[in-house]
């Protein structure tokens, strides 16, 4: 039986365990990705551990989250990220040098390689054949140390793409026909591995913001074979030499199989306010619009930006629209500027942004109250823009752009034949804003402004668990629901002390302190608790206020780890009726949690009033109930070495 790529790159990388479905597996690291915001806590994490230099090659940090220095917390986090990278061995991105995908896709991704990165759109290195996988930024800090990453092995999902994309349609569009068939919570526990004579007409640049998206269907991972298209992207980026071809095996299988015939797809958009509320453009046709925003580490290419500059050309932006431009990179921001295209944007109205997540986060550009935002990004979760109750459209480039142009969503194959642009030949590659480690580490202080505070270690979990309902929430619930992002709260990442004042703040405006006086407590959820981010800080912080665990539904794969990381536990449901039994300020315990998670013995909600029980289950591991009983991943290498 042959391979897939999947299995070939763990071959290579399998550190332990059998790669079946379901079971736990330990697989080796060859590189890793910070961003600021929640790189900063990962340097404390790896500091904490007492290493004293990173152990995979390149390990690199980048500023692209926290750019908006209204304060001294942001700038104060660049130059610790500086001076800590070049004390311990990593290379650094410095504010202007791009977005942290973009960058690290032009740059770093090697085909074959595992990244791991503190960031949930890291597989968007899968373009160019890496397993990239998104974590919280404990587990890339341990990986930084040279151990192992631990993961419940993925089932492996082929999309079969067949066909070419028509006129107007993009590789956006391929990621939201995904999400249109399978959901926010359809990827959970998948890996997805592209092919078929369809991947012939998708350039890296059509395939990055495929696999970049991946995280929103709640996948592990993307990965595309390593083809000629991808040797002729690294010829581009002078990185040739690093290319390795790649593919399946003719015979390989796979545990299931999902067929895409790109000639049948049409322009799709997602409506408000959630990834997956796909629908054609042509449904929503004639919506009137007030911001365009083009830009994140989605849809931030050269190519993307070709695109808007063409459709726009020669014409100006509606009176009505607000357009923002954002490069994904300095080396994108660099040739768009030399060939003109730079130029034709500004003419036609757009306003240019620093190459920055900006927008996506809700750093800047909210949109008006009642307006309609179009914009490229991958999110588009309640409130995320800034503005409550908003209404933001997820688009590709060409949707986007004819927005811009006509001041509705229309179905941009009314204008005709679309734009052609061509992925260049040769890019402009610069990297003296990627600044190499210190050849002479032991002559580096490492500097620290007053906002940057300890990591908090939790103390170990007693012998019965027990707390009020502090919160009861619904399905879907994101990890900006539980800790919001935008430019008041992003620069309190480094202060675990001071940001966990925000905790579920525009949910329940009286959480924080509900939890205080009660001294913590648990949180009920539904189905998909935690998607989106990667932010360890919606896990830390509750953590700090005194959760001890959560019971849901089901939970989204990245916030589960992040709980057992930082010592809460995650429960569910044995039966999911049982979440209507449960309600806010109810007191409830779990008895005998230690003795029983240590025998394996099944575990019960029980009402302290009533006597009521309810039978809960968890998913952990032998090594993981360990971790939890100590109190997280921290607690655990402190009390045990």
């Amino acid at each position: 039986m042959g391979q897939n790529i999947v299995e070939k790159i763990l071959a290579t990388h399998l550190v332990e365990g059998d790669p079946v479905p379901g079971k736990e597996i330990a697989i080796r690291i060859d590189q890793t990705l910070l961003q600021d915001a929640t790189g900063t806590m990962a340097c404390l994490e790896f500091e904490a551990m007492g290493v004293p230099r990173v152990k995979v090659d390149p390990a690199v940090v980048y500023v692209d989250h926290n750019m908006l220095q209204v304060g001294f917390e942001n700038a104060d986090d660049h130059r610790f990220l500086q001076t800590f990278a070049a004390k311990h061995g990593m290379y650094f991105s410095k504010p202007g040098n791009g977005i942290c995908h973009q960058v690290h896709l032009q740059r770093f991704a090697v085909p074959g390689k595992t990244l791991l990165g503190s960031d949930s759109h890291t597989p968007m290195a899968g373009a160019l054949g890496m397993l990239a996988i998104g974590a919280g930024g404990l587990d890339v800090a341990m990986a930084m140390a040279g151990e192992p990453y631990h993961l419940i092995m993925p089932k492996v999902v082929l999309v079969r793409l067949t066909g070419r994309l028509g006129p107007w349609v993009s590789g956006k569009d391929v990621i939201l026909e995904l999400l249109r068939r399978l959901s926010v919570k359809g990827g959970v526990g998948k890996i997805f591995e592209f092919g078929g004579d369809g991947l012939q007409s998708l350039d890296i640049l059509q395939r990055a913001p495929i696999a970049n998206m991946i995280a929103e269907l709640g996948a592990t991972s993307a990965v595309f074979p390593s083809d000629e298209l991808t040797r002729r992207f690294l010829r581009a980026q002078k990185r040739e030499d690093q290319w390795v071809p790649l593919a399946a095996d003719p015979d390989a299988s796979y545990d299931e199989v999902i067929e895409i015939d790109l000639s049948t797809l049409e322009p799709l958009i997602a409506r408000p306010s959630s990834p997956d509320n796909v629908v054609p453009v042509r449904e929503v046709a004639g919506t009137p619009v007030a911001q365009v925003c083009v830009g994140s580490c989605q849809n931030s290419s050269y190519r993307d930006l070709r695109v808007v500059a063409e459709v726009l050309n020669g014409q100006t932006v509606h009176p009505s629209v607000s357009l923002t431009i954002t490069p994904g990179s300095r080396q994108v921001y660099e040739m768009v500027a030399r060939d003109g295209t730079l130029a034709q944007l500004i003419k036609a109205g757009a306003r240019i942004l620093e190459a920055s997540c900006g927008p996506c986060i809700g750093m800047g550009q909210a949109p008006p109250t009642g307006g309609v935002s179009v914009r490229t990004f991958n999110r588009n979760f309640p409130g995320r823009s800034g503005t409550p109750n908003d209404l933001v459209y997820l688009a590709s480039p060409e949707v986007a752009a004819v927005a811009a142009l006509t001041g509705r969503i229309t179905d941009p194959r009314e204008l005709g034949d679309p734009p052609r642009v061509d992925e260049p030949e040769e890019y402009i590659v610069d990297d003296r804003l990627i600044l190499p480690p210190s050849p002479e580490p032991e002559r580096v202080e490492i500097l620290r402004g007053p906002n940057i505070k300890p990591v908090p270690i939790p103390e170990p979990m007693p012998e019965t668990l027990r707390g009020r309902v502090l919160l009861k929430v619904g399905d879907n619930i994101t990890t900006d629901h539980i800790l919001p992002a935008g430019a008041k709260v992003l620069p309190l990442r480094s202060n675990i002390p001071a940001i966990s004042e925000y905790v579920y703040h525009h949910v329940d405006p009286g959480f924080v302190q509900r939890a205080k006086e009660w001294g913590g407590g648990f949180i009920v959820g539904g189905t998909n608790y935690g998607q989106g981010s990667s932010r360890e800080h919606a896990a830390i912080a509750p953590r700090y206020l005194g959760v001890r665990f959560v019971v849901a539904k089901s939970f989204a794969r990245i916030h589960w780890n992040n709980l057992v990381n930082f010592g809460i536990l995650p429960l569910t449901f044995a039966n999911e009726e049982d979440y209507e039994a449960i309600q806010q300020g109810e007191e409830w315990e779990i008895p005998e949690v230690r003795r029983r998670l240590m025998a394996g013995e099944p575990l019960v909600l029980r009402n302290v009033a009533t006597g009521k029980e309810i039978p809960v289950q968890h998913q952990l591991t032998p090594r993981q109930i360990e971790m939890v009983l100590d109190g997280g991943l921290l607690a655990h290498i402190r009390r045990r070495g």
